[in-house]
C-alpha cells in the first residue's frame, strides 16, 4: 500500500456462481484528482462500485478477492451505511430523493440536527426538537457550493431534473469527513450548460482534496476534467492512463476493442444491400421511461440486418417499442412505402410488423402455458389463424402440427410442445418468443436483447437462426443489442444510439475507434449514414 492513494482497490476478483464478472482488476485514486471510469455496459463498472460500496448484493453471492484501501488502512466494507462512515460517498444516475421533502430535509437526511429543551434533557436526546435554522444554513451552503440559488426550503417535487442532479452533489458535499466521491454518470440528464457548471463543481470539490471517480461515457468531458483514466473491459482491466498520454481515439479504441476480430464477419454476407427502403423512420420521439427517443431519423432497407446499438439508457429500446405501439410516439414511419400509425399495438402486427421483446419473462411469454400456446397465441389473436372458422375454437391439430415443426426448425430443447414454458431454459424461452414472433409470418422483424441471460450456445443458436431467417426468407430484420460484438457479427449495417438520437451508421468492419467515439456521442461521422 501507498500513502500516495487516499482509495486502493487491488486485484478485486468477483464471481457470480460460475461467472466472474471481476477479474483481477486494480483501481487506485489518489487524494483531490478527478479519475475517470471507463467501459462498455458489462464491463464491470458498476459490480466495482458495488464493492467499494459494500452493496448487500455482493456481501450475499459469497462476498469477493482481493483488498479494498481507504486511507492506508485496510478495510471490508459491510454496508452502503459503513462506506459513508469511512468517508466514500456517491452522486447515484438514478435520484435518490424524497419528492414529498424539502431541499433542506433531503441534504440533511439521516444527518438532521436537533436542539435540546427541558423534556429531553431529561428523558433523552430522541425528543429534541430539529434545528431547522441551522439545517438550512446547511443546505444554503451546500447549494451555494454547486451553484444552486434555488430556495433552499422549496420542495424537491415537481423541480427540474438538473436541479435534482445538483441536490444530489449538495447532499454529499455537506457530508463531513467525504475522502472519496463517485460521480455516476452525472451529467446524462443535464443540458450542455448545466453539465459545464457541474464539471466545474468537480474540480472544485478536487481543489479541497477530495478524490472523485468519474463515471461516464462521455469521452469529451473525461478529457475536460479527468486527471487519470481506468478503461475496463469484459471485467478486466485493461489500463489506467494519465490524461496527457491519451486522446479520445484511443480512449474509444481501448473500450470498445476486443483483440480477437476473427468473429466479427462470421455471419456477415458478401457485399451490400440495395434495393428499396423498408422502413423510413423520421424524427421519431418515443417516452419510454430511461430509454427516450429523441428525433431519430433512420432507414432500414428491405432484406438487409441493420443492428441498433448504443449504451444502456440512451434511446435504442426504445425505437422498436415506440414503433410497434408499447410506448408513447411521435413522428413519422413508413413501412414499405405505406405511413404505419404509431401508438396503435393491433395496427402494427396488423401491418406485417413482429417483434421479440427485450422482456421475454414480464411480456414475452405466458409462462405457466405450454411451448405450443405461447407460440400460437398471437397469430390467433391477430390473424385468427388455428381457429376452427364454424365454431371459433382452437384447432388443436393445427396448433400441435405448427408447434412440433417450430420446436424442431428452432430446436428448442423440450419434452414436448406440450411443456410449460416457464420450466424451460432462458435460451429455449429466447426462441419460443422467436416462434411466436414468426408465426404471425411477418415482412419485418424486430428482435431486442436477443441473447440477454441465456448462455453461450443458445445464444449462437438464435443468432444462427437469425441469419438463417434472413438469408432463406428475405425477411428484414432489425436487431436492438447492448452487445457490439454480436451486432457486428451478424449485421449489415449499425446504427449506433447517443443520447435518443443516430450518432452514426457504421459498417461492421469499421474500426473500434469510430464505434467508441458514436457510443460516446463524439462521433467523427457526425451521424451520417454509410
Amino acid at each position: 500500500m501507498s500513502a500516495d492513494y487516499i482509495l486502493e482497490m487491488n486485484h478485486i476478483t468477483k464471481e457470480y456462481g460460475s461467472v466472474a464478472v471481476l477479474k483481477d482488476v486494480t483501481l487506485r485514486i489518489r487524494p483531490g484528482e478527478i479519475h475517470a471510469l471507463l467501459g462498455e455496459n458489462g464491463a464491470g463498472k458498476s459490480t466495482l462500485m458495488n464493492v467499494l460500496f459494500g452493496m448487500p448484493v455482493i456481501h450475499t453471492t459469497g462476498g469477493y478477492q482481493g483488498e479494498v484501501i481507504v486511507d492506508g488502512e485496510k478495510t471490508n466494507i459491510l454496508s452502503p451505511m459503513d462506506a459513508m462512515a469511512k468517508g466514500i460517498g456517491m452522486v447515484h444516475q438514478e435520484f435518490m430523493l424524497i419528492p414529498g421533502f424539502s431541499i433542506t430535509d433531503n441534504i440533511k437526511l439521516n444527518r438532521e440536527i436537533t436542539r435540546p429543551w427541558a423534556v429531553s434533557r431529561v428523558l433523552g436526546r430522541d425528543l429534541e426538537f430539529l434545528n431547522r435554522k441551522k439545517m438550512a444554513e446547511d443546505a444554503r451552503t451546500a447549494l451555494d457550493s454547486v451553484g444552486m440559488g434555488i430556495d433552499e426550503l422549496a420542495m424537491v417535487s415537481g423541480l427540474p431534473v438538473g436541479h435534482m442532479q445538483f441536490i444530489e452533489i449538495a447532499r454529499e458535499i455537506d457530508k463531513l469527513g467525504m475522502k472519496v466521491l463517485v460521480f455516476d454518470e452525472p451529467t446524462a440528464v443535464l443540458t450542455e450548460s448545466e453539465a459545464q457548471q457541474l464539471l466545474g463543481v468537480m474540480k472544485d470539490i478536487a481543489s479541497k482534496g477530495i478524490a472523485i471517480i468519474f463515471i461516464t461515457h462521455r469521452l469529451d468531458e473525461v478529457m475536460d476534467a479527468a486527471d487519470t483514466i481506468t478503461i475496463l473491459r469484459d471485467g478486466k482491466l485493461v489500463k489506467t492512463l494519465d490524461k496527457k498520454e491519451t486522446n479520445q481515439e484511443q480512449l474509444a479504441a481501448l473500450m470498445i476493442g476486443r483483440g480477437d476480430e476473427s468473429t466479427v464477419t462470421a455471419r456477415r454476407r458478401d457485399g451490400e444491400i440495395k434495393g428499396n427502403v423498408a422502413m423510413e423512420i423520421r424524427n421519431l420521439w418515443v417516452n419510454m421511461p430511461g430509454e427516450v427517443a429523441r428525433g431519430v431519423d433512420l432507414d432500414v432497407m428491405e432484406g438487409e440486418i441493420l443492428g441498433i446499438g448504443g449504451l444502456a439508457g440512451q434511446g435504442k429500446i426504445g425505437i422498436p417499442n415506440g414503433i410497434m405501439g408499447l410506448y408513447e410516439a411521435a413522428g413519422k414511419v413508413k413501412l414499405f412505402g405505406k405511413d404505419l400509425p404509431l401508438n396503435d399495438a393491433s395496427a402494427a402486427l396488423k401491418s406485417g410488423l413482429a417483434m421479440v421483446s427485450e422482456d421475454r419473462r414480464g411480456v414475452g411469454l405466458l409462462l405457466d402455458q405450454s411451448i405450443e400456446d405461447n407460440i400460437v397465441f398471437s397469430a390467433m389473436q391477430v390473424n385468427g389463424r388455428f381457429l376452427k372458422k364454424w365454431l371459433g375454437q382452437k384447432d388443436a391439430a393445427a396448433i400441435r402440427a405448427h408447434a412440433d415443426k417450430m420446436v424442431e426448425d428452432l430446436d428448442i430443447r423440450c419434452t414436448s410442445a406440450q411443456q410449460p414454458v416457464g420450466t424451460l431454459s432462458g435460451g429455449n424461452q429466447q426462441k419460443v418468443c422467436v416462434a411466436r414472433a414468426l408465426t404471425l409470418e411477418p415482412k419485418f422483424l424486430f428482435v431486442a436483447e436477443p441473447t440477454r441471460g441465456i448462455d453461450i450456445g443458445a445464444k449462437q443458436l438464435v443468432l444462427d437462426t437469425l441469419v438463417r431467417l434472413n438469408r432463406d426468407t428475405g425477411m428484414t430484420i432489425v436487431m436492438v443489442s447492448s452487445e457490439l460484438q454480436e451486432l457486428r457479427s451478424v449485421c449489415d449495417r449499425i446504427a449506433i444510439i447517443a443520447e435518443g438520437r443516430v450518432e452514426a451508421v457504421l459498417r461492421p468492419e469499421d474500426p473500434d475507434v469510430d464505434f467508441g467515439l458514436a457510443m460516446s456521442g463524439a462521433s467523427r461521422k457526425g451521424g451520417k449514414h454509410k
